[in-house]
Formats: structure tokens, C-alpha cells, sequence
């Protein structure tokens, strides 16, 4: 991992970028305080990324994969040409081990595992895993902006709404899920509010959240994370409105911690059909230390334990909807969800 670049103008929708045969990430671990670009050369300094929270939100991460798996044909065919397909495996496997609950990360690992199989062993394959990283990229942006007209198509505004963690630009290729209904919705008047939970212990709400909407002009006020119940008490809210890092296929739905109990936006890649409710998705957890401290700083008392999950499972029965790029999904459960995958 090289140093930080400042050539790129960093925005909401250019968080990842592939340009002079690398792979620039925005570091999202320092915004707003600072927004620079990480240079990766491999798949192992990709996977690091992934794991350290350079880039985080599900799509972005299958994004990043993408073109982690570029990187790792790139060294498979330098070290031994008529055998990378061979060398490839032990940075796929660095790869597919970054992050344990977006599905996205394995459907992208998986899709261009599939572009591998069909390469022949005796050419470079950087050219057609770059193509094919990129088209997963467009596909992605294409998807969100999809999801923004049809989620928003579901507000009577105008409106204030909720939204928790970061579900925007900065966590998808491109655009945003959550974030890319509420820009959509804001530009067609119907969502005057946007209230923000600071979202602990990564505070992914007051530092990306807010920045990306301030960024478009969209009035954003934060919350606390323990203060969403009471603002909604206050009358003004029509919609929650969150991100999902997998869905299973009864429709219950894995995100950041704190989200149980609300509204989904997410595209079909995270929808996980395997996982046959949301007790068979893996939930992460990790390192108590990013609960005792912020910012650098201790906050937490020594001696006390941590448990640090990163999501939690909202159950179906308390999701009014699931929007994806195919659709729009009602009430979601088993067999809503497999004739949306069915279509």
C-alpha cells in the first residue's frame, strides 16, 4: 500500500477509482477530516483495505474484490505465465477472507472466478478480469441509481426520514442504495430531512453520512444513536431508510449494528438464497478496542469487557420493504423473495 494521493478530486462517487494501473481507494477510515486515496498494487494490500475499513459498505466491497482478483492475475502471470491460473488462488483466498458477512464480496469473487475458468492459461488475463471488473462496477452504479427512482417512488412527501450507518456513495461503486433513494427523493421534493444516526463505534453516520449529504446539498441533522426512538416520537418521519450487507431468502436482513426494526434498500447481490433465514448468516465481531476508544482516544473504562458485533438481523416481519434494482418487495418473506430471484 503506497501512500496517500492527492491528484484525485475525492467525492461521494469517486471513492473508488482505477487509474494508472492501480487501484485507488478514498480512505474512508479519516473523513471528513482528511479525504486521501490509497494506492493498492496486489490483492493482499486489497484484502487489508477491505479488512481495515479503507472501504466499507457492502457493494463497495464486492466492487474492490473486483478489482483485487485484477491485481492478483496481474501477479499470478508475472511470477509464472503458464501457470497464473495456479499462482491465482492464494490472493482470491486473501480476498475472500477479508470480511466475513457481505455476501457481495463472495458474488463478486465468485463471478470473476467464473471469467477465470473460461481464460486460457497461456495469455495475460489483466485485459478481460480488468473488463470484467469494471463492467461489476457500471453494474453496480446502474443498479443504484435504479433502486433511488423506485425506492423514492414509495415516499409521500414531503417527508423527514431516518437512516443509519452509511449506505451512500461511499459504499457502493457508485451513487449509493439508502443514500441513492434519499438523493433521488430529494430531487423530486419529497424528502425535506434527512436525520442521521452517528452510528458507533465507526461513527460512519456523523463522518460519511453527513459529509456525502452535505455534499449534494441535502439537509442532514445527526442524531445520537440512542435518540432515533425518541425523534421519531416527534412526529415528521415517514420512512427509515438503511443499507443491508446480506439478505437471506426469507427476507431477513443483516446490517449494521442497530439497524433491527427498519427499512431496507439494498441490490439483488446481497440477497443471499443459501441462507435460508437470518440465522444462518455469519455476523462479524470485532476488536473491543474500537468500542473503548474514538478518535484515537480511550473513552472506555480499563477492565470492562466488549462485545462488538458489526450487524444485526432485522426478522422480515418488521421490514415493510426491500428495494433492489429488479423491484420492489412488500412485506418480504420466503416466497416473495424467490420469485423476485425467479424473474
Amino acid at each position: 500500500m503506497e501512500a496517500p494521493d492527492r491528484k484525485i478530486e475525492p467525492t461521494p462517487d469517486t471513492a473508488i477509482v482505477w487509474r494508472e494501473n492501480r487501484l485507488w481507494l478514498l480512505d474512508q477510515r479519516y473523513l471528513p477530516a482528511a479525504a486521501d486515496y490509497l494506492a493498492l498494487n496486489s490483492a493482499a494490500a486489497t484484502a487489508d483495505a477491505i479488512r481495515n475499513m479503507v472501504v466499507r459498505g457492502a457493494p463497495a466491497i464486492g466492487v474492490t474484490a473486483a478489482y483485487g482478483v485484477v491485481l492478483a492475475g496481474r501477479e499470478a502471470f508475472a511470477s509464472a505465465a503458464s501457470k497464473w491460473k495456479q499462482r491465482i488462488g492464494p490472493g482470491l483466498e486473501k480476498l475472500r477472507q477479508s470480511r466475513p458477512t457481505a455476501v457481495n464480496l463472495f458474488w463478486a469473487l465468485d463471478r470473476m472466478q467464473s471469467l477465470i475458468d473460461d481464460l486460457p492459461e497461456a495469455e495475460n488475463p489483466e485485459a478481460a478480469l480488468l473488463r470484467e471488473a469494471v463492467a461489476i462496477h457500471e453494474e453496480d452504479v446502474a443498479a443504484n441509481q435504479r433502486m433511488g427512482a423506485l425506492g423514492a417512488s414509495l415516499i409521500d412527501g414531503p417527508t423527514g426520514v431516518i437512516t443509519h450507518c452509511n449506505a451512500g456513495a461511499l459504499a457502493t461503486g457508485g451513487y449509493g442504495t439508502a443514500l441513492g433513494v434519499i438523493r433521488s427523493a430529494h430531487a423530486a421534493g419529497l424528502i425535506d430531512q434527512v436525520f442521521a444516526d452517528e452510528t458507533r463505534p465507526w461513527l460512519q453516520g456523523s463522518r460519511l453520512t453527513a459529509w456525502e449529504l452535505l455534499q449534494d446539498g441535502i439537509p442532514v441533522t445527526l442524531l445520537t444513536d440512542g435518540a432515533a426512538a425518541s425523534r421519531m416520537s416527534q412526529g415528521g418521519i415517514g420512512w427509515i431508510i438503511v443499507g443491508s450487507d446480506r439478505i437471506a431468502a426469507n427476507g431477513d436482513v443483516a446490517n449494521k449494528i442497530g439497524t433491527y426494526g427498519l427499512a431496507v434498500a439494498a441490490p439483488t447481490s446481497t440477497i443471499d438464497m443459501q441462507a435460508v433465514s437470518g440465522k444462518d448468516i455469519p455476523i462479524e465481531v470485532r476488536d473491543g478496542n474500537e468500542v473503548l476508544s474514538c478518535g484515537g482516544r480511550r473513552i472506555g473504562a480499563e477492565g470492562a469487557e466488549v462485545w462488538n458485533p458489526v450487524f444485526d438481523v432485522t426478522p422480515a416481519g418488521l421490514v415493510d420493504a426491500i428495494v433492489t434494482e429488479k423491484g420492489v418487495v412488500h412485506s418480504p418473506n420466503a416466497k416473495k423473495m424467490r420469485e423476485l430471484m425467479e424473474e
